[in-house]
């Protein structure tokens, strides 16, 4: 992912919203071993060293990890746990709530065991956000802190009789994964979001699936994405889809495939991962009771055709 304005909150009334959840409190310390501006929004670390070891991220396409952004003013040298990892709850502990670590989310775009290597993909806003402008500026050797991995939960079946994969710049990195995940004989389109041309980055997918540019432009964020959906033929039989991105615009593509085309929750895998509007801490806050809000619209909403 670029960054994913954590997909999976599990919001406690007694715990911050940027606490790391209990068991996971030892974090990765790597370094960038290369920088690569893939476009003028995305630019690819490859980080590496013996925080690595050990590391073995899911089959999942999705799959991802939780980043860590220290406040300047976090003393050092940071506390260690015995196995050596970055001590979270101690450095959380040692400075003032404001300036507890930040988290955000990021899919494992590639990971390379020989060379003990993993690469991840960041979205870059100029300066807005704390992951962005640091990613921008990251130099060879620089600290990275991390979680996981985490599991994530999709992964493409083989047996689908077609694939559809949605999204925005925040998505682009698992439904990269994903297409180089999918048989050579898989079908299906892949509808992704950018700024314009200059964010379109080459894919590998298979000749069966085709894949669409959507040029945001000067319209609200995921308008022109939802469209595009909406204008594709559908074809009758099983049917996966990933579709990732913007609240709002998840929320309309979620409803139309749940209530007019009866995909069921099984073969559809959606989420927001960030809100027009919110920061990733706003957003993370209000995502429980927005997923509660679409599950009720959708229960609302007429059944869709059979047949």
């Amino acid at each position: 992912m670029s960054e994913q304005p954590d997909q999976r909150p599990d919001r406690r009334p007694d715990r911050r919203p940027d606490r790391p959840a209990r068991g996971a409190r030892g974090a990765r310390a790597v370094t960038v071993q290369r920088t690569e501006r893939l476009t003028p929004s995305l630019v690819r670390l490859v980080v590496g060293g013996p925080g690595l070891d050990g590391f073995e991220p899911s089959l999942f396409a999705d799959s991802y990890i939780k980043v860590l952004f220290l406040h300047p003013d976090t003393p050092r040298p940071l506390p260690r746990t015995e196995d050596g990892r970055v001590a979270v709850d101690q450095v959380r502990d040692a400075v003032p709530p404001e300036q507890a670590p930040r988290m955000r989310s990021y899919t494992v775009r590639g990971f390379d065991a020989d060379r003990q290597e993993l690469t991840v993909d960041f979205v870059v806003h100029g300066d807005e956000g704390i992951a962005g402008p640091w990613a921008g500026s990251a130099q060879v050797g620089d600290e990275m802190l991390f979680l996981g991995p985490g599991p994530g939960g999709y992964q493409p079946d083989p047996t689908a009789d077609r694939h559809l994969l949605v999204g925005d710049l925040s998505a682009l990195p698992a439904i990269a994964a994903a297409l180089e995940q999918l048989p050579a004989d898989a079908v299906g389109d892949a509808v992704v979001e950018v700024h314009d041309e200059t964010d379109e980055l080459p894919v590998t997918a298979p000749a069966g699936v085709r894949v669409a540019w959507v040029h945001q432009g000067d319209a609200v964020a995921g308008t022109r994405l939802v469209e595009a959906v909406l204008a594709l033929p559908w074809s009758d039989g099983d049917v996966q889809a990933f579709v990732h991105g913007e609240a709002g615009a998840v929320r309309q593509l979620r409803r139309y495939l749940r209530t007019e085309r009866g995909m069921s929750l099984d073969r559809l895998s959606v989420s927001g991962y960030w809100r027009l509007g919110d920061d990733d801490e706003g957003w993370r806050r209000g995502k429980r009771d927005w997923t509660a809000t679409v599950e009720a619209d959708e229960a609302g909403a007429p059944a869709a055709p059979v047949g």
